[in-house]
């Protein structure tokens, strides 16, 4: 533990266990990397492994001071899947920190599962084989992107692609995006082997205005990174009224997906803003959907020289949500402090 480090949040989560459901969890985890810098200084809380179903009344989502936590559920299975380099949130094993286990059989457990993970990450064949699954993710996704009109889907499948195929090279040099879609390029730009053309091409999209084009370098990215894997081989519909306390319990976990983009915006850094705004619009649109608000179109306004407009764009669509929640007599849970919160929990 650094000194002087906060600590509250992570001591809050840990007392809740060992009060309440300390034969009903696993582990007590924590996990930084996906966090801004800016936020990752205090020691808070992030994942738990339940070992009943009685541990479901531990999972949260709260926001304090802007900042929104989450505190939820993930099964030994999904855990052993990452292990097994399978899961798109690798990092959520690789670098989770153990604060708090039920046994020691449980944090060896968990251990063993970081050490099998380490084990497959040098192994150039089996992370070969997942890193061909991920390609055919995005042949599918540029399938549907070829006969798309959208120019909201197009930006947003278009940055899909670019992350994807990010993991696809990551995997090949037997590592993984321990920050998920921050700072991609500066990542790939220190690995060993890469497509020919792949950090060009992947600026090139993000910066490419005409969706037309955009499709085009898209197939350019593709293409490259298909020759690139030669060679490593040779050598639902809504039927009942919406329960908005779920969409509640979805925007105190997203939030924090809009105040990356906001921050990013803030710095000026448009590949960043943009990364993070792809998962951002994949859940606004499908949870939007859901709630009757249509209105979630983020991407059309992005220009890479005018990041406040697209901010401002993000800003409405956010509060489009807020206000269908409290339109629906769902009271948000968030604080202004952490010293709010500890007063009330």
């Amino acid at each position: 533990m650094k000194n002087n480090e906060d600590t509250r949040l992570a001591d809050w989560a840990i007392k809740q266990v060992e009060t309440n459901f300390h034969e009903d969890i696993c582990l007590l985890l924590e996990h930084r990397t996906l966090k801004l810098e800016k936020d990752a200084i205090a020691k808070t809380f992030s994942i738990y492994i339940p070992a009943t179903n009685r541990a479901n009344g531990l999972a949260r989502t709260v926001i304090i001071d802007g900042i929104g936590y989450d505190l939820f559920p993930m099964s030994w299975e999904r855990i052993e899947r990452m292990a097994d380099a399978k899961d798109y949130n690798t990092t959520c094993l690789g670098d989770a920190e153990i604060l708090w286990a039920r046994s020691d059989e449980d944090r060896q457990r968990f251990e063993s599962l970081q050490a099998r993970l380490q084990a497959n990450l040098k192994n150039p064949v089996h992370m070969l084989d997942r890193a061909k699954i991920w390609f055919n993710t995005v042949k599918e996704i540029y399938q549907d992107t070829l006969f798309e009109d959208d120019l909201c889907k197009v930006r947003k499948n278009a940055g899909c692609i670019c992350d994807l195929l990010s993991i696809t090279v990551a995997y090949i040099n037997g590592c993984y995006l321990m920050q998920g879609q921050t700072n991609q390029l500066s990542k790939l730009s220190e690995m060993e082997k890469i497509p020919v053309d792949f950090i060009k091409l992947y600026e090139d999209i993000i910066n490419e205005a005409s969706p037309d084009v955009q499709k085009w370098l898209c197939s350019e990215i593709i293409k490259n990174t298909k020759l690139f894997i030669d060679e490593q081989t040779k050598t639902p519909s809504v039927t009942t009224a919406p329960d908005f306390s779920e969409l509640a319990d979805w925007y105190q976990e997203l939030c924090y997906t809009w105040r990356r983009v906001y921050h990013w915006c803030d710095v000026n850094d448009h590949i960043n803003a943009y990364m993070w705004c792809c998962m951002l619009q994949e859940e606004v649109d499908e949870w939007g959907s859901q709630f009757g608000i249509t209105d979630t179109d983020i991407f059309s306004s992005f220009k890479p020289d005018d990041l406040v407009g697209f901010r401002k764009r993000a800003e409405a669509v956010e509060m489009k949500f807020r206000q269908a929640i409290a339109d629906n007599g769902v009271v948000i849970d968030e604080y202004d402090t952490v010293e709010d919160f500890l007063k009330t929990n």
